[in-house]
């Protein structure tokens, strides 16, 4: 089948790949343009368009779907336009373009989770089964039919970096199947049951830790903002990034944000059980181990971040 591919990020490139392995015409791959990267700000293509480079196939990089990404991609006459976060929405008269339609790899068992940070978002909310789903695109954010989709069982310690990387393996084989399913006309696409909810962009402001809350909410809120946007606290007014967290079994009381040290990290308060830190970044600083950081302190040392 004659296909274009919108997608930008690391977790698009295995849909990418096995689209490309399956033996489909990529007529293109639209991606980003190039973004500043690192402490130098070099111009850097998507991991997408890198892919595509490799793989040989032909780039449109484009900041948005507006008239003129959209006649280059009408030009090509796909059959079909598959998306995996791409990061920009698809409008008429482009949505109509292909005969086929076009779909799109989400990653959440819809229709919870519609936008931008579905597996950021159902680890803040404490979600335990996730998922990802391909469903065809329609004007209504992420609201149209689904095709297929598989349900994942999130790990107890499990980051949404860790979540993204497992569901973009996954996922990429579901979306093949529902390609091929297409291409064969036996792929069949159900209604949407159940109620929205919606998954907005993080913001910096979403990483902030509230030490007073329960430690599972503490620990569920780290583990959906990292590695993006970053879990952090503050001390003495200054950002403090925690890099690594866990359960802490056994631990007695601190208040909350209250620091004890402990072989291999820190211990922090919560509004329950304290958790435990391993890894920290105080601002200024290279990341290091919290118990590293914790031989620098002196006194009683209490963590703010209280929202």
């Amino acid at each position: 089948m004659r296909i274009v591919f919108a997608g930008t990020p690391s977790v698009a490139v295995p849909s990418l790949r096995a689209l490309h392995a399956a033996g489909h015409d990529i007529a293109a791959v639209v991606t980003r343009p190039d973004a500043p990267l690192g402490r130098k700000r070099v111009m850097t293509p998507s991991p997408v368009a890198a892919a595509a480079a490799e793989l040989g196939l032909p780039v449109i990089k484009a900041a948005r779907l507006d008239a003129e990404a959209t006649e280059r991609i009408t030009q090509l006459r796909p059959e079909l336009a598959v998306v995996v976060a791409y990061g920009g929405l698809v409008r008429e008269p482009l949505l109509s373009q292909p005969p086929h339609g076009w779909i799109n790899l989400h990653f959440s068992l819809l229709p919870r989770w519609r936008g931008a940070a579905p597996v950021q978002r159902a680890l803040i909310e404490g979600d335990r089964v996730t998922g990802a789903a391909v469903f065809r695109l329609v004007p209504e954010l992420d609201a149209g039919d689904v095709f297929g989709e598989l349900r994942y069982d999130v790990p107890e310690d499990a980051t949404a970096g860790d979540v993204l990387e497992a569901l973009a393996e996954s996922g990429a084989r579901l979306l093949t199947e529902v390609v091929a399913g297409i291409a064969a006309g036996t792929a069949v696409a159900t209604p949407q049951v159940g109620e929205p909810t919606h998954a907005a962009k993080l913001t910096i402001d979403d990483g902030l830790l509230a030490w007073s809350e329960p430690a599972e909410r503490v620990l569920d809120r780290f583990r959906g903002v990292t590695p993006e946007p970053g879990a952090h606290t503050t001390l003495d007014g200054a950002r403090f990034k925690i890099l690594a967290a866990r359960r802490a079994d056994g631990a007695g009381h601190l208040a909350p944000g209250e620091v004890a040290p402990v072989a291999g990290g820190i211990l922090v308060g919560t509004g329950t059980d304290p958790i435990l830190v391993d890894r920290v970044q105080p601002a200024g600083k290279a990341a290091m181990a919290a118990s590293d950081w914790a031989r620098g302190t002196r006194g009683t040392v209490v963590l703010g971040g209280e929202a």
